[in-house]
């Protein structure tokens, strides 16, 4: 009887072991699991989403069916722990035009390297990052890059440029709103000798670029309908068509409202408004303000 006692009573404890153990490692790791999940979702977004737009554009833009944002991250790290990680992201920006044969002109090419190192504090719902990227920006065409008149050919005019960007990250969770709260601060720095020599003073070489954004913590990833808010703000330096250091067309406004319904897992409705110089290679000599519309995602990732 007393050696069933002993075996019941292992028994017992067996059991309260297996089924309470994991609760209580997973306390235990709750906060270093979220850095680390959070370290990679910042990278995501500090990379920013894919996205297709629909033909219901308002503003000055061209007249076009769609721009499409070829976005993906293949991420290289060691481990989930690892402080520094590579992402390498082929990046492709494609403009389908409202004219005879719908064409697409002179795509935007932007891949680029960037390297992260995390210096965030594992004991807290904090985390901050310093990066350096490397990115080129070409149109893959080599025509003349103006035409006879002396406007730039946008048809097939070659632009071409290469550039580092310095920069940091700081994120932490904000319980009020249960967000995460994301602010970014880097600096383009264009390379004249790697810049196509004719957009040299017509081009902006120095931009200071500064984001906030409000995203999900990662726990609530594909749990429910969430939100995401993106605000840029840049301001380019340098000799830019002798511009007054002060110009108002030096500043870029950036806005984006992303709203995934919780029906959906991995794609939402963005809202989007840019104020500021064409992104869209050698159309940079359009100042655009334009509010737009779309389907977007944030999960393509290899």
């Amino acid at each position: 009887m007393f050696i069933k006692k002993i075996y019941f009573s292992r028994k017992v404890a067996l059991t309260f072991l297996v089924f309470f153990l994991p609760f209580s490692m997973h306390s235990q790791t709750k906060t270093e699991t979220w850095i680390h999940t959070t370290y990679l979702k910042m990278t995501e977004i500090e990379q920013g989403n894919s996205y297709i737009t629909f033909p219901w554009d308002i503003g000055n833009i061209e007249d076009l069916i769609t721009e499409t944002n070829i976005n993906p991250s293949f991420v290289v790290r060691e481990n989930d722990r690892a402080h520094l990680m590579m992402v390498l992201t082929p990046q492709i920006i494609l403009r389908l035009f409202n004219s005879y044969s719908s064409p697409v002109k002179t795509p935007s090419y932007m891949p680029h390297l960037t390297l992260y190192y995390s210096i965030g504090d594992s004991s807290s719902r904090k985390m901050h990052s310093i990066f350096l990227r490397f990115e080129h920006h070409s149109n893959g065409q080599q025509a003349s890059t103006y035409l006879p008149t002396g406007e730039l050919n946008l048809d097939s005019g070659d632009f071409s440029t290469n550039y580092f960007e310095p920069g940091i990250i700081r994120a932490f969770y904000y319980k009020p709103i249960k967000k995460v709260l994301f602010f970014e601060s880097s600096f383009e720095i264009h390379m004249k000798n790697h810049t196509q020599p004719e957009i040299l003073g017509k081009y902006a070489m120095y931009k200071w670029n500064n984001r906030f954004s409000i995203v999900s913590p990662p726990e609530f990833f594909h749990k429910k309908g969430d939100y995401q808010v993106d605000v840029n703000l840049d301001w380019s330096f340098g000799e830019i068509n002798h511009w007054s250091p002060c110009y108002y067309k030096r500043l870029t406004l950036d806005l984006t409202f992303f709203y995934r319904p919780k029906f959906f897992s991995e794609i939402g409705l963005f809202v989007r408004y840019y104020l500021g110089m064409d992104y869209y290679n050698i159309h940079f000599d359009h100042h655009l303000s334009v509010i737009r519309f779309g389907l977007m995602t944030p999960f393509l990732r290899f």
